[in-house]
């Protein structure tokens, strides 16, 4: 099964200069639910992603109230820096629109 098939977003965005913060927003608190008890959107998973160390993950929380998983972590680039090819941040949820799992 595939993340954007049970999610109704997945988007990035920046949380300031020096962070980007991913939010998966599900289609029912059902898949919600399975997703968290299952423990899919972890650490490891986001390091292997976005080939990062655990120390740049800022948290993964899980938002109940809104069938929601937020992630946080600390961008590579400043936004704005000489290099950084997206200044908002929109354009980092890619590696998580590919994500595929066994079905829960």
């Amino acid at each position: 099964m595939k993340l954007i098939d049970i999610t109704e977003v997945i988007r990035s965005k920046n949380a300031g200069p020096y962070e980007l913060t991913f939010d998966i927003m599900f289609k029912d608190y059902q898949w919600f639910e399975k997703v968290c008890k299952a423990n899919i959107i972890n650490e490891q998973l986001i390091c292997d992603l976005y080939k990062i160390s655990p120390i740049d993950i800022i948290n993964i929380v899980e938002f109940y109230q809104a069938n929601a998983i937020k992630i946080t972590i600390i961008r590579p680039i400043a936004s704005g820096d000489l290099g950084e090819t997206d200044v908002y941040g929109a354009q980092q949820h890619g590696p998580l629109l590919d994500l595929e799992f066994d079905v829960l």
